[in-house]
């Protein structure tokens, strides 16, 4: 029994408002209720997916929720989309950077930030605004490769103070 052309709409718009095992669940049912042929006719009406009417209907069959894998999946990471992006950092940072004077670790100090990081790579290495990471992902890589940002050391003046003299304690 296929629904009428009335209720395509009805059935696509119920499938789109549920998330999970009770959207399989519900695919499979409409499709087990259509007979034999359901699922492919589901496929060129409905644009539902074989898979998932395949994966509800075991589901359904067995009584058992297929657990999805959402948390398995993450954000790639920086260096995936833009592959020579940390050789030039590398490359920009190592030209404004010095190891610890007192080498007691092993981490380059750099005076260079991440935002003029970022500015460099625009300028001198061609990338342009909307495909370099933002200014917090540069300073992670900075801090990923090593390098440390250090405050410029500035120089205070001394104050003008007299020592007191021991005579003028009382």
């Amino acid at each position: 029994m296929r629904p009428s052309p009335e209720m395509i709409p009805v059935l696509i718009d119920a499938a789109k408002a549920l998330k999970g095992s009770p959207k399989r669940v519900f695919m499979a049912k409409t499709v087990a209720a259509m007979g034999r042929g359901g699922q492919r006719w589901a496929q060129e009406h409905l644009g539902w997916c074989r898979e998932t009417i395949r994966k509800g209907t075991h589901e359904l069959r067995s009584g058992m929720t297929c657990v999805d894998a959402f948390s398995a999946r993450r954000r790639k990471p920086a260096e995936e989309h833009l592959p020579r992006l940390l050789d030039d950092i590398r490359s920009i940072a190592d030209g404004q950077s010095q190891a610890d004077p007192k080498f007691q670790t092993k981490g380059l100090f750099t005076r260079i930030s991440a935002a003029e990081v970022r500015r460099q790579l625009i300028a001198t290495k061609g990338y342009t605004d909307e495909e370099l990471p933002t200014q917090q992902t540069i300073n992670t890589k900075l801090n990923l490769l090593g390098y440390r940002l250090s405050r410029v050391a500035k120089c205070r003046p001394q104050k003008e103070s007299r020592r007191p003299m021991p005579s003028s304690i009382n």
